[in-house]
């Protein structure tokens, strides 16, 4: 082998390992800052649950512990030491479900003394009320405290006019959050259970509402979707919105759809047609502005291309009679005007009045009037 090629492999065997050796100095590096910006970091400590805590639960020091947090990201209502629930005489019980390892909220959770009782899981200016329902009305046990149903009512009503009744469903209430179903009020509580009622949350004017409805009526359950809270406009579903349609009102309906889809594409192909012309004649515009700015622009440069020849101090008249044509001759036209007066002529002082006596005409001059 060459000596050029052991020197170029030593060469190449040095880089490398000079790069391997930057390249551990400065994660090492980044490392360190790293670690030191995490030291930098203010530590603290929260209350957390060590297992799930539901509804009702009573806290102590069992079922809380602490561990680190970023005191710069305490979430609101924490408690930093478990000491700092207790420093109140009284026990405090859980009102909303704790998870493993959850921070415990002064939301989620009695005062220093208080009960976990319904009474304070209602939001502001809420009410509570339970109404009856049983295995079908209740949607089957699968409605659970914190869910969100729609309450239908159902009625039948007899004619005044005649025995025959008629009957209707109307949409009561919609997204009404379930606070408890029998006496249960865990919202942890998975299972299905048939139950024979339910409590919910509502305004006063609601409950008003649900004690009327109870009693001239039938009350059922419609569970919504989780995160579905929108309202809906509801109709009144009757017997006649059962019957199913005839095989000509099917038709008839179809026909009407037909023709109105009909009706939409030929709008929409006058519509397309209408700017196919205007885009022509805004093309057809635009040719005309092009071609009379050309010209414009050939116009003034033909005069600007004049006024910047030199001057030879010849004229026009001049110069056309170099070129063997004639200038044209300036005649002077002299047009006559002829004025012309009206001269009024002199009022008669008499005035003519003609009478007529059966077939014969009689003319008589009567003196004018002065002030005529």
């Amino acid at each position: 082998m060459r000596l050029n090629t052991f020197i170029m492999i030593f060469l190449a065997f040095a880089f490398g390992l000079g790069a391997v050796v930057l390249t551990n100095m400065w994660l090492a590096g980044q490392l360190n800052n790293s670690q030191e910006a995490v030291a930098e970091v203010p530590r603290n400590t929260v209350v957390v649950a060590s297992s799930s805590l539901s509804f009702g639960t009573t806290l102590d020091t069992s079922n809380l512990k602490e561990i680190e947090w970023n005191s710069s990201s305490l979430p609101e209502g924490a408690f930093q030491k478990v000491e700092d629930l207790f420093k109140e005489e009284g026990s405090r019980q859980v009102l909303i479900p704790v998870g493993l390892n959850e921070p415990v909220l002064i939301t989620k959770i009695t005062g220093p003394g208080q009960r976990a009782t319904l009474s304070a899981v209602l939001s502001d200016g809420m009410k509570a009320i339970s109404i009856r329902v049983n295995d079908v009305l209740g949607v089957a046990g699968f409605v659970l405290p914190g869910d969100r149903v729609d309450i239908m009512l159902n009625r039948r009503v007899r004619n005044a006019s005649s025995s025959e009744s008629s009957a209707y469903v109307d949409v009561l209430l919609q997204s009404v959050k379930i606070l408890a179903i029998d006496q249960i009020a865990d919202e942890k509580k998975e299972n299905p259970t048939v139950v024979k009622s339910v409590t919910v949350e509502v305004t006063t004017r609601d409950a008003q509402k649900l004690i009327l409805a109870a009693t001239i009526g039938s009350l059922s359950l419609a569970l919504r979707e989780v995160a579905s809270n929108e309202g809906e406009i509801p109709e009144r579903i009757t017997l006649k919105d059962l019957v199913g349609e005839t095989a000509g009102e099917v038709a008839a309906r179809n026909a009407a759809l037909e023709a109105k889809k009909r009706q939409q594409e030929e709008r929409r192909l006058a519509l397309l047609a209408e700017k196919q012309r205007a885009e022509k004649q805004i093309l057809g515009i635009q040719k005309v502005m092009e071609n009379v700015g050309s010209r414009l622009d050939k116009r003034i440069s033909e005069v600007e291309s004049a006024l910047k020849k030199p001057k030879t101090g010849k004229t026009p008249e001049n110069k056309l009679a170099l070129e063997g044509v004639s200038a044209p001759k300036v005649l002077e036209t002299v047009k006559e005007v002829e004025v012309i007066r009206y001269i009024e002529k002199p009022r008669s002082k008499f005035s003519s009045v003609n009478v007529f006596r059966g077939m014969k005409k009689e003319t008589y001059e009567v003196l004018r009037d002065e002030q005529e």
